[in-house]
């Protein structure tokens, strides 16, 4: 029997690539979304940290954060961030689980909603979805947003299918007309 084992080195001196990230201009009205996330994995460990410390400047310091467990296989308790730790909840009924939830004790609005966009998501449909969830007083949900992603993207791979029948000769072949012909010539032709 063979065991294998991972050692885990960390070198503080490679920064992890920075946050991919749309948020709602600081003055714009409050909607139900204040922008988007789109991680590079679905490890909140090696995620947050980038999250957290973009967010911290222009936010203030990130000290929470809360996701639905439907889309984290691993939900850390702690994440450590450059100088300071953010702790880590999870709700499964009362979060969207589309939808990570920021907060701060030190800045005056105190939470912010992000859509979060699966890792796996092309880069067009992260970027429609990183539009449409920084649009200022939007009442979408993150759920919805997702939801109709998914139908414009099945939209166009059947536009796709269609296009693609059609140029390989897939096309209906077209109707003869049989007015004016005898009843006998209008039975060959329906063969």
């Amino acid at each position: 029997m063979t065991a294998t084992t991972e050692t885990t080195v960390t070198d503080e001196r490679v920064s992890p690539p920075p946050a991919r990230l749309s948020l709602t201009p600081a003055d714009a009205p409050p909607g139900l979304l204040d922008g988007a996330w789109w991680p590079r994995s679905r490890d909140l460990l090696r995620e947050l940290p980038a999250l957290t410390a973009r967010l911290d400047v222009c936010w203030g310091r990130i000290t929470r954060v809360t996701v639905n467990p439907t889309h984290w296989p691993v939900i850390p308790r702690k994440v450590p961030v450059a100088g300071h730790t953010v702790g880590v909840g999870w709700f499964r009924e009362e979060q969207d689980p589309h939808k990570l939830i920021l907060l701060s004790y030190t800045a005056e609005r105190g939470r912010w909603d992000l859509l979060v966009i699966p890792p796996e998501t092309t880069a067009a449909s992260a970027a429609r979805l990183m539009s449409a969830a920084a649009v200022p007083g939007s009442l979408l949900t993150a759920t919805r947003l997702m939801d109709d992603e998914v139908k414009i993207r099945d939209a166009a791979e059947e536009r796709g299918r269609t296009s693609e029948w059609d140029a390989e000769g897939g096309a209906a072949p077209p109707r003869r007309l049989s007015i004016g012909l005898p009843a006998s010539a209008r039975e060959t032709l329906g063969r």
